[in-house]
């Protein structure tokens, strides 16, 4: 029996649906035992801690405070620009907060320039970021946005409320850390 070119293309086919039949419906049937039969994803809520930062009649302009959010380790600055930035919060829409671990190696970086608003350079490969367009990376190897904690403001009080983003070194920013708890005085 002489196998011709149409017989050939036929016969492929029909191996390649059902091969790919054979992987695509055990993964239907995952699905829809993970997530009650329904066959729908299921969403994950992050809840994040709140914790106090600062007083905000504290906060001078341009002058960073620093502290630890979600979790010990996990370095921020907090900062007023003194004029309204990206993100900014606060009576002048001036007052953001972003990790300061370079978002390259994980270096912490330390300086912070009041007049260009941007932190930097990283003293490992020379990245900055700038605090006034939501944490963008604008010189070095870096080359995403810091992660941004969100803030808010309860009567005088700082609080941070959340992560956007994920930090350095992390896959989820709450999962097997040590937490702050709500209402814990930050190192203001």
């Amino acid at each position: 029996m002489v196998l011709t070119r149409r017989d050939f293309l036929l016969a492929g086919t029909a191996a390649g649906a059902i091969v790919g039949g054979a992987v695509l419906v055990p993964i239907g049937f995952v699905l829809s035992d993970d997530y009650g039969g329904s066959g729908a994803t299921a969403a994950r809520l992050a809840t994040f801690p709140r914790a106090r930062v600062a007083s905000f009649a504290d906060l001078q302009i341009g002058e960073p405070v620093w502290f630890d959010y979600p979790f010990e380790g996990a370095s921020n600055l907090l900062v007023r620009t003194g004029e309204p930035v990206l993100a900014g919060i606060g009576p002048d829409r001036d007052l953001v907060s972003y990790s300061n671990q370079c978002t390259h190696m994980g270096c912490p970086i330390t300086e912070y320039r009041p007049d260009e608003h941007v932190l930097g350079p990283c003293p490992c490969h020379y990245s900055s970021f700038d605090l006034s367009r939501d944490g963008i990376a604008t010189f070095g190897q870096a080359t995403q946005n810091l992660p941004r904690v969100l803030l808010e403001i309860d009567g005088d009080d700082v609080y941070a409320m959340g992560v956007f983003r994920l930090i350095f070194g992390h896959d989820d920013n709450l999962a097997g850390e040590d937490l702050v708890t709500v209402g814990e005085e930050m190192g203001a």
